[in-house]
């Protein structure tokens, strides 16, 4: 009780400022949240060492030294784990233990190599022109081709002795 009346003698303004945050004993109970992220397998709480990712296109899973950032579908491990994971059946398990950049000139060139990756089409398509796929310039062209599109009704005049069409294919 002494709590929450220290608490309403602030709000009036005695006290310091500084002490007008309420405490409280209920909700979260943030003593357990760590600065490092941990091993993403169930039931192992060790301190992340690696990162697991897997190459999908070149069935390829891949162990490498702690990523800077957690990514979505890259999962970190500890050492017991990063040492005892296995690929799955018919992949490849690459293991890399350092990678390391000495001079700038590498790093420099490593950048660009990921500048234009990005920039880059799959090449599985021909490419359009440039700026074809911005959406006004795609909007004029799906308006353009829905003019030039047949129909795909028709409209069937009557028959002129008023006989069905049906009928008259018996």
């Amino acid at each position: 009780m002494k709590r929450n009346s220290r608490y309403l003698e602030l709000q009036k303004g005695v006290g310091t400022p500084s002490l007008t945050v309420k405490t409280s004993t209920k909700g979260l109970n943030f003593g357990f949240v760590s600065q490092f992220r941990r091993c993403s397998r169930p039931g192992c709480g060790k301190p992340a060492v690696a990162t697991l990712t897997y190459a999908y296109s070149d069935s390829t899973a891949v162990v490498g030294p702690l990523a800077p950032a957690a990514e979505p579908h890259s999962w970190d491990l500890c050492e017991h784990h990063a040492e005892r994971i296995t690929a799955p059946l018919g992949w490849e398990m690459l293991r890399v233990n350092d990678i390391t950049i000495d001079d700038d000139e590498d790093l420099t060139a490593l950048a660009q190599a990921v500048r234009e990756a990005g920039r880059t089409v799959s090449g599985l398509v021909p490419e359009d022109e440039v700026g074809a796929n911005h959406p006004v310039n795609r909007s004029a062209r799906i308006a353009e081709r829905k003019v030039h599109r047949k129909g795909h009704l028709y409209v069937v005049p009557d028959s002129e002795d008023g006989k069905d069409i049906a009928s008259s294919e018996d």
